[in-house]
């Protein structure tokens, strides 16, 4: 989370840089960090806990934080810095991200990769 929030408000213009353009490749950057963070997240909860939380609240807490934090550093960007864009889209792109990464963990623990959520 510290990443994203660095990446989030840091400027990366740099002249000295090659660059190369892919349209729309940030909202492809904001999809993949926010489905990683929510696979990470439920993993972690998973593992701190033994297996013994309840695996639907904690999807339901890990999505709904994720999703909340990317609205909050969106208007951190609109509001605090002068170089970053709070952007509606990125902010959409960072929700579908969590939940595409709330489906990739119920399919990881669907039964028929062989993992369980309870240890």
């Amino acid at each position: 989370m510290v990443f994203i929030t660095w990446s989030s408000l840091f400027s990366f213009d740099d002249d000295d840089l090659p660059s190369f353009e892919i349209p729309h490749i940030d909202k492809a950057v904001h999809f993949t960090f926010y489905f990683v963070a929510v696979i990470l997240g439920a993993m972690a909860v998973r593992e701190y806990t033994e297996g013994k939380a309840a695996y639907r609240k904690t999807l339901l807490l890990t999505c709904s934080s994720m999703i909340v934090f990317g609205i909050i550093i969106e208007a951190i960007q609109y509001v605090f810095t002068l170089d970053r864009e709070g952007d509606i889209f990125d902010g959409l792109a960072n929700s579908i991200g969590a939940l595409c990464g709330v489906l990739a963990v119920n399919f990881l623990f669907s039964g028929n990769t062989g993992l369980n959520w309870k240890q």
